[in-house]
């Protein structure tokens, strides 16, 4: 009977290195690591070759932007590293750890407000790499939105990061116009005239961004950029909705301290089989948002890092 020849502890080792078993056969889908989505089309060739050299020919794609190609027998599952490693790509993905950043199209959709492509890329270097060899207590998701329409859902990751254009409003610019360009193109409707003066309401504004440079009078010709970060999200059986922290942070290197801060906290507090909302919700996130905007995790980095 097919699918009966690979002992249990052999499939959990491939399993680790990317390669999941097809149903009933000896034979494996590989995983293999995008980055953030984006390949070569000298990569892609490559893949597609591999994919008809060591596999039965079908390339599919997963929802965490990683390609598969199935069918590789048990026996050319090393052949099948070795082939696509000379365009620079591996395999992996899977296991308690952080896993393949996802990213939107960013900055090359008409919508997008940060470069997602380049964030990503660099957390995926810091993080999914440079943390490769940290066990957590489950799977750890992390997702880059470009804007707040959240195409890749930012907020059911374990920690989700979505653009932001916080407008300046000048006040005094402000014609009370009756047909506002800046009321009309509001589609949070946070943009009102009212009693002849512009008012923006911060609470309902999402910081889109669509609103500048729309005022005829330049009243709000600018605005800040910014990043939003969820944790606690999260998608499944279970399914939890991302709290946002209170801050927006304008500093790149200050997403990525609570990217790391968030990570360490994990690793520390959550328990074996935990997804990081259960610590959450275990812990509480005004404790949890605490920490986060702190630099205590980071002072006692080493230490959490060489626990067991």
């Amino acid at each position: 009977m097919a699918g009966l020849n690979i002992s249990a502890a052999d499939e959990k080792r491939v399993k680790a290195l990317g390669f999941l078993r097809n149903k009933g056969t000896d034979n494996f889908s590989g995983r293999v690591i995008t980055v953030n989505g984006k390949v070569t089309a000298t990569q892609n060739k490559c893949i597609s070759e591999a994919a008809e050299l060591f596999g039965n020919g079908i390339v599919t794609f997963t929802s965490r932007l990683t390609v598969e190609v199935q069918g590789i027998h048990y026996d050319k599952i090393q052949d099948f590293r070795d082939y696509i490693a000379k365009e620079g790509l591996v395999t992996g993905g899977t296991g308690s750890k952080v896993r393949p950043i996802v990213s939107c199209k960013g900055t090359t959709c008409q919508y997008g407000l940060i470069d997602t492509f380049s964030l990503s890329e660099e957390i995926h270097q810091r993080f999914f790499n440079g943390y490769s060899d940290v066990k957590l207590p489950h799977k750890f998701k992390i997702g880059v939105g470009g804007c707040p329409n959240s195409c890749i859902k930012p907020d059911l990751n374990d920690l989700g990061i979505t653009g932001q254009k916080m407008p300046d409003f000048n006040q005094d610019k402000c014609m009370g116009c009756k047909k506002c360009p800046v009321e009309q193109i509001c589609s949070m409707e946070a943009a009102k005239v009212i009693d002849g003066m512009l008012k923006i309401d911060k609470d309902k504004c999402n910081n889109c961004g669509r609103c500048i440079g729309k005022c005829h009078f330049d009243a709000v010709a600018g605005g800040k950029t910014g990043y939003k970060i969820y944790i606690g999200g999260r998608w499944g059986k279970q399914i939890a909705l991302g709290k946002p922290l209170h801050n927006i942070f304008t500093d790149k290197e200050e997403v990525m301290d609570i990217i790391e801060k968030t990570i360490l906290l994990y690793k520390e507090q959550g328990k074996t089989g935990e997804r990081l909302s259960q610590t959450m919700e275990r812990l509480g996130f005004e404790n949890v948002e605490s920490q986060l905007l702190s630099n205590e995790l980071l002072e006692r980095k080493k230490k959490i890092l060489e626990a067991t």
